[in-house]
């Protein structure tokens, strides 16, 4: 019966080996992969970093862009006050025309009668004129 203690303790000692290697095994492969992971996590930092920097300059740009045309922007409100007032000038232009058409033509209308008459007038003294002569001797 101790035979069968010492082969079973025998046993329980080589599965207990076995068991520690394999775990080892295992554990050393886990090592690998943590080591692996922890090379990439570094790798992804250092990217981090450079793509930090180059948004952080981005902006930048993008701000000193922004205000850029913010300034042009500003310098091109004069311009468009110039158009502006050009147009209510050309309006002011326009009505005063317009004013000065309609007076035409009414004093036009009213006057229509005596231009008329100051025709027929003229015509009356062309004949007589032209009759005058017809009657006077010719010398």
């Amino acid at each position: 019966m101790i035979v069968i203690l010492y082969l079973s303790v025998a046993v329980i000692a080589i599965a207990f080996a076995v068991l520690v290697y394999f775990l080892s095994q295992t554990l050393r492969s886990a090592q690998k992969t943590m080591d692996d992971v922890a090379s990439t996590l570094e790798d992804v930092q250092v990217q981090m970093k450079g793509l930090n920097q180059e948004s952080t300059e981005l902006l930048h740009r993008t701000n000193q862009l922004a205000d850029d045309i913010q300034s042009k922007s500003q310098s091109l409100n004069s311009v468009f006050d110039a158009i502006h007032g050009f147009g209510e000038s050309l309006n002011t232009v326009n009505t005063t025309v317009q004013r000065v058409t309609s007076s035409v033509e009414q004093s036009g209308e009213q006057n229509s009668e005596k231009v008329a008459q100051a025709v027929q007038w003229g015509h009356a003294a062309i004949d007589l004129l032209q009759r005058w002569r017809k009657s006077s001797p010719k010398a």
